[in-house]
């Protein structure tokens, strides 16, 4: 497989995940998210794949829309490191509220599928 199909099919991937996240899909998040998926919020806060979709499953945040900005995707092989920034509103113990966050995101090729296996998250600075 070439570069450049690997690339779209990770901007699919990110896709995806954004619209299964705003859906709280959890069967679509159980693909995207490798098994041993990790995610560090912008306060250090480890979260499994399993917090991340009970969080969701629950209800405790939901996010109302997501607009990604500025993705870029550097692949090594079967490993990628995808960074850009996100715009979000979300809804959080009854309180709907917009964050800016950047992002970078680990994303290796198993099997012949991409899957999100870590990521770290920080609150962006005003615009």
């Amino acid at each position: 497989m070439h570069a450049r199909d690997d690339e779209q099919e990770i901007v699919k991937l990110f896709e995806d995940g954004d619209r299964a996240l705003m859906a709280a899909d959890q069967a679509e998040l159980s693909r995207i998210f490798a098994a041993d998926y990790i995610q560090y919020d912008d306060s250090g806060k480890a979260f499994t794949k399993q917090d991340v979709l009970n969080l969701l499953k629950t209800g405790s945040i939901r996010y109302v829309s997501m607009v990604s900005t500025g993705r870029r995707i550097r692949l090594f092989g079967n490993i990628a490191v995808v960074h850009g920034s996100e715009e979000n509103e979300v809804e959080q113990d009854g309180k709907r509220f917009p964050v800016r966050y950047v992002y970078m995101d680990v994303v290796r090729k198993r099997k012949g599928r991409w899957k999100i296996v870590a990521s770290q998250l920080a609150r962006a600075s005003g615009k």
